[in-house]
């Protein structure tokens, strides 16, 4: 879907409203973390949701957004087990949520572009992957981000 035209401008409420929803339960699954250190459910149900607004960010043509969730997703899915979830790296994690939260706020609602600086994301990923250790040393995350749209 292009990020212009009636189409597009129709569907990105609800787009928000579902972003919005997804995020509160990663939010949730987080509190749940800081409560219950590397408890599966709430580490699964974090995933999912990351996933899921990822691929709503796709269908939208927000790369920057979908990139960015799955980014946060694989870090959680490639990280040695047992997870260490200590303070900060669910802090690290916090952090990411927030941002996301932020850029959903900028998208412009006529154009559907979302300009940002990507650096923030870059150095939010890269502190994730120091905090929490990875199976492959986070080979598959030095490559450069998608510039966003």
């Amino acid at each position: 879907m292009m990020n212009d035209g009636k189409e597009w401008q129709d569907a990105l409420p609800e787009f928000l409203l579902e972003a919005e929803m997804l995020l509160a339960k990663s939010e949730e699954c987080l509190t749940h973390l800081h409560l219950i250190r590397n408890d599966n459910d709430a580490i699964d149900c974090m995933k999912n949701s990351l996933v899921k607004l990822a691929e709503k960010a796709d269908a939208m043509a927000l790369p920057a957004i979908g990139n960015f969730s799955r980014h946060i997703q694989d870090l959680i899915c490639n990280a040695q087990s047992p997870m260490q979830l200590h303070d900060v790296a669910l802090a690290a994690l916090h952090d990411c949520l927030t941002l996301l939260a932020w850029q959903l706020e900028l998208i412009d609602i006529k154009t559907g572009k979302l300009s940002l600086d990507d650096a923030e994301q870059t150095t939010l990923i890269e502190t994730v992957a120091q905090q929490i250790p990875q199976k492959d040393a986070g080979a598959h995350y030095r490559h450069s981000m998608p510039h966003a749209s």
